[in-house]
């Protein structure tokens, strides 16, 4: 019998398979990295995630973590391998429902799937890990004798999730845990969805995240958290307080917090609309630091051990605008977060009528001589590991207040809320902002950016006043204590 295929010639039959083949030939890996300069394998090339699911269980005697993380992303190439940032160890990886292959080089896992990815495809990847964080080298996992707790920044997140871990890859989220049922309380960012009860005397809290966060600002605290739930301007308005904040440091606290929605209303009128579905906060020890947690900043019970504090209250919910809805590009634009959250203290001081923007300017330049190395740091490049140094904070505020007295109050406000609604749910540019306060105002302002943000070296007089009345006034106004307070541990070198 003759074939009907003997007419085809063998190059015929080359060419062909070289097309069949032409997909998986130009699959490649995705990058390490996403390229931050302070942090180069941050992040990862070839996909964007778009939502982390966390089914997990936590043993706070054992400090055990373990269960499953589903990310569902979207192929940006070709995909034949991709990585995940992660320090914690898994056992299983599957990609689509198939097993995957997976290889580990310190905090960087390799997942290479069964067959290769088109590009703009959606796929899943499920994680299955066991293992104990705050025993992790390199972990920022803390674990008290009463709470556990994954708050941090820059580097969190991979010590108790496997992500994309940079700020440039945002995604919502659904965190949910198991705890044993004996009064432990879970409690993260967003809406809680509910509790269930589940066999081996565990119970489980579900909390979902529906606008997109990055990594860091994820976070989650289990322990003897008493957890108040009310509601502020139509959304669910949820505190936490741990078992071991007592006596006058609770109601401190309680007062402090409480004030929250009161803050939020007062920024809205500066900063724009309010950008999250929920709002609150926890207090807790065992860290010297405020963090920003998306709807739901995490504190140092010490910001209130010697009275009431809602400067740092103001602080961490200015980042729910400055930081977590817009937020930092690369690590070397920090000025954009903790610059603006400490001009936001300013603010609400002169908003409740304690010191001016303008006294606590001349107060903050007043208070660092100029040979104090707080002039030596460049804020718009301060160096990776040095992105909270103080000066960051202060002579970041500094910088805001420099453009305020430059363009003047409307323009200003104008340049604040343009840029949170033109960039809501993404990132920004030390550049991007400064090309928008020129369009905004219609002058450059790159000699002002110079002086506060890009120059070492201390400015002749505060911003807003001539080098003539620089030292006109050496008081300190009513509120300098309590805007200093906020910042005190960051003065002892501890990060924020």
């Amino acid at each position: 019998m003759r074939s009907r295929f003997r007419s085809i010639s063998p190059f015929a039959i080359s060419a062909a398979l070289i097309l069949l083949g032409g997909s998986a030939i130009a699959a490649s890996p995705g990058s390490s990295g996403l390229g931050d300069p302070y942090y180069p394998t941050d992040g990862n090339g070839g996909y964007d995630v778009d939502n982390y699911n966390l089914h997990l269980t936590y043993r706070p005697s054992t400090g055990v973590l373990s269960g499953t993380t589903t990310i569902k992303a979207t192929a940006v190439q070709d995909l034949s391998a991709f990585n995940l940032d992660f320090a914690l160890a898994v056992s299983a990886v599957k990609v689509n429902g198939a097993n995957a292959t997976f290889s580990r080089s310190g905090n960087e896992y390799t997942v290479t799937p069964a067959s290769s990815l088109p590009g703009s495809s959606a796929f899943t990847v499920e994680v299955t890990y066991s293992d104990t964080p705050s025993s992790v080298s390199g972990t920022t996992w803390k674990k008290t004798s009463t709470v556990a707790m994954a708050v941090n920044e820059p580097h969190i997140a991979r010590y108790w999730f496997p992500s994309s871990d940079h700020p440039r890859d945002k995604a919502t989220y659904d965190v949910s845990i198991a705890v044993p049922d004996d009064g432990t309380t879970v409690v993260s960012n967003g809406v809680l969805q509910g509790t269930t009860i589940e066999p081996g005397g565990l119970k489980r809290w579900n909390w979902h995240s529906g606008v997109p966060a990055a990594t860091y600002l994820t976070f989650v605290t289990i322990g003897k958290i008493a957890q108040t739930s009310t509601t502020s301007g139509g959304r669910p308005f949820i505190t936490g307080y741990a078992s071991d904040v007592t006596g006058s440091n609770l109601t401190n606290a309680k007062n402090s917090l409480n004030r929250t929605p009161e803050i939020i209303n007062y920024l809205s009128t500066v900063f724009g609309p309010y950008p999250f579905e929920a709002i609150g906060g926890v207090v807790v020890k065992g860290i010297g630091f405020a963090l920003e947690t998306q709807t739901r900043p995490v504190y140092s019970a010490s910001f209130f051990s010697s009275g009431t504090s809602s400067s740092v209250v103001a602080h961490e919910n200015a980042h729910q605008w400055w930081g977590d809805s817009v937020s930092v590009d690369t690590w070397r634009n920090i000025w954009l977060n903790e610059g603006f959250a400490s001009y936001a203290e300013w603010l609400w001081s002169e908003h409740i009528g304690n010191g001016t923007a303008q006294e606590l300017a001349n107060s903050t330049y007043n208070s660092h001589s100029s040979g104090s190395s707080f002039w030596q740091v460049v804020v718009a490049e301060p160096g990776a590991g040095n992105e909270f140094n103080s000066a960051i904070y202060d002579r970041g505020a500094l910088g805001v207040h420099a453009v305020r007295v430059a363009v003047g109050d409307s323009t200003f406000f104008n340049i604040l809320k343009t840029w949170q609604s033109e960039r809501k749910s993404s990132t920004g540019t030390i550049e991007q902002f400064l090309a928008l306060s020129e369009r905004l105002s219609g002058r450059s302002l790159r000699s002002v950016f110079d002086t506060w943000l890009f120059k070492k070296g201390r400015p002749a007089s505060p911003p807003g006043v001539s080098t003539v009345d620089a030292f006109a006034s050496q008081a300190e106004p009513p509120s300098f204590a309590e805007i200093q307070h906020t910042h005190q541990l960051l003065a002892a070198g501890e990060s924020r």
